[in-house]
């Protein structure tokens, strides 16, 4: 496995892969790795010749008061799983390699970073579309893969691709769970222990928002049920529970008639939490 730390030393990389006629799939991560990012990378492995994955916690997707200095970090470990899962590449950039001084150009989809997440977070999808940019022309990917559980995020950089005619293929990956169902993420670690026990909630209201959708409930009555399971777990902060169109992200209301994907955003203590599931009405 090849461990680049800067751009010059990942283009060559990729360029040398290329010259054999290698296609190359790309998983963008944050480092932290667990099971749900090693989805991602079979998922890459079972597309392409060589897979890259890139380690890189982006300051310009954190805001002020975010967690990007105590967001975990084990460099020794990501790399022991990665070359276990037979990761051609690891891009391991530092932040002056990826970011010159100064105000940097950036990359923004309008419509999409400034609603749901983007709304709570401002500035977060500017940052995570630039990066993702960078990475893009930093190692040419044929595809790179992304989880289906930052949602928006996926919607988000397909669009991005589509209306900038990037080159490269998007393939979004099932949201990865722990056995009790909570969804996989960095920062499940950083829940406390009765926290832990009660984010189970988040699978929990989704569930019920499936099993409540073969009764064709109107919008509001889906929403109603999953506030009402979020808000049994007593340590909840229900920061958002919003239902889009699956395709667009666009505002629905009124009978439930198309399929639409149910995004909630809880916090526990200082741990923001995100969840989603797409759902859709029975013929």
């Amino acid at each position: 496995m090849i461990i680049c730390r800067t751009k010059a030393e990942m283009r060559e990389t990729v360029r040398n892969w290329k010259a054999e006629r290698a296609t190359v799939g790309l998983v963008p991560t944050m480092g932290y790795l667990h099971e749900g990012h090693l989805g991602l990378v079979r998922m890459a492995r079972g597309t392409v010749d060589r897979t890259v994955a890139s380690i890189f916690v982006n300051p310009t997707q954190f805001g002020v008061n975010e967690d990007l200095d105590t967001y975990p970090r084990d460099e020794a470990r990501d790399l022991e799983l990665l070359e276990r899962e037979g990761v051609g590449a690891v891009f391991l950039p530092g932040v002056e390699e990826m970011y010159r001084p100064g105000e940097p150009a950036y990359v923004e989809v309008p419509e999409l970073s400034g609603i749901l997440q983007g709304a709570l977070r401002p500035g977060h999808f500017r940052g995570v579309s630039t990066v993702v940019t960078k990475l893009f022309n930093i190692v040419t990917p044929d595809l790179a893969v992304f989880g289906e559980k930052d949602y928006q995020q996926l919607t988000l950089i397909r669009q991005m691709v589509r209306d900038l005619d990037m080159p490269l293929e998007i393939l979004g990956h099932p949201t990865v769970r722990e056995p009790d169902g909570l969804a996989m993420s960095s920062r499940n670690v950083r829940l406390k222990p009765d926290h832990r026990q009660e984010a189970v909630a988040l699978n929990e209201a989704l569930d019920k928002a499936e099993a409540m959708a073969k009764t064709r409930p109107s919008i509001s009555d889906l929403e109603m049920a999953v506030r009402s399971r979020l808000e049994n777990s007593r340590s909840a902060t229900t920061e958002s529970i919003d239902i889009r169109d699956a395709d667009t992200l666009e505002e629905v209301s009124g009978p439930f008639d198309r399929p639409v994907v149910i995004l909630l955003a809880v916090r526990y203590g200082t741990v923001l939490l995100i969840d989603q599931r797409v759902v859709a009405p029975e013929l």
